[in-house]
């Protein structure tokens, strides 16, 4: 099996591969209950990157002063659901045209960013947003980082899975809610079964 820079095998996963995206847009809540329901990803973590703060905490990272992002880890089989997928369905569940902000979400580690992991990760995002940009999707210019991934940080525990236990929460049930079913809506045949 061949590895790539960036990615690691699973132990006992076959011919399995597996690589990694970092991904930031808003509340890390709605990234990952998107992604955790997309065919090809295998786990999906949320957690902080960016910042100059080590070990950060969930209440430091929300002050807006430790530099970091709230993002989501996403280990994906790129021979199922590709890394432009991926991508693709960033730009559709969050405004990309916003600087440090989705939403009543404000600050900036709710900024809109891609954390690549190596030249040919940072190669597609640069080539999405050109090509998004050029198709005129938005109606104001893409502020999204390309970024090399740095430190990450897991968030704490009741963070992870938060939308899938906290379903009719109020923020679920306003925010997130809306951008699954959009998700769902549009990629309907990415679906995990």
């Amino acid at each position: 099996m061949k590895t790539y820079p960036g990615c690691r095998n699973r132990p006992g996963a076959g011919t399995m591969k597996e690589e990694v995206a970092t991904l930031a847009g808003g509340c890390f809540w709605c990234l990952e209950a998107v992604y955790d329901q997309l065919k090809g990803v295998i786990a999906v973590e949320s957690g902080y990157i960016g910042g100059h703060v080590d070990r950060p905490t969930y209440e430091a990272v929300c002050s807006g002063e430790t530099g970091h992002a709230e993002a989501v880890r996403v280990t994906f089989d790129p021979d199922v659901v590709s890394y432009r997928e991926l991508l693709e369905v960033l730009f559709v569940i969050h405004d990309p045209t916003t600087l440090n902000r989705q939403g009543h979400d404000v600050g900036t580690q709710y900024r809109s960013a891609i954390f690549y992991h190596n030249p040919g990760q940072k190669q597609v995002a640069e080539a999405v947003i050109s090509s998004l940009t050029k198709e005129g999707i938005y109606q104001n210019p893409i502020v999204t980082e390309v970024v090399p991934a740095g430190t990450w940080f897991e968030a704490e525990p009741y963070h992870q899975q938060y939308f899938a236990r906290n379903p009719y929460q109020g923020y679920c049930t306003a925010v997130v809610g809306p951008k699954v079913m959009k998700f769902r809506k549009l990629f309907g045949a990415k679906l995990k079964g």
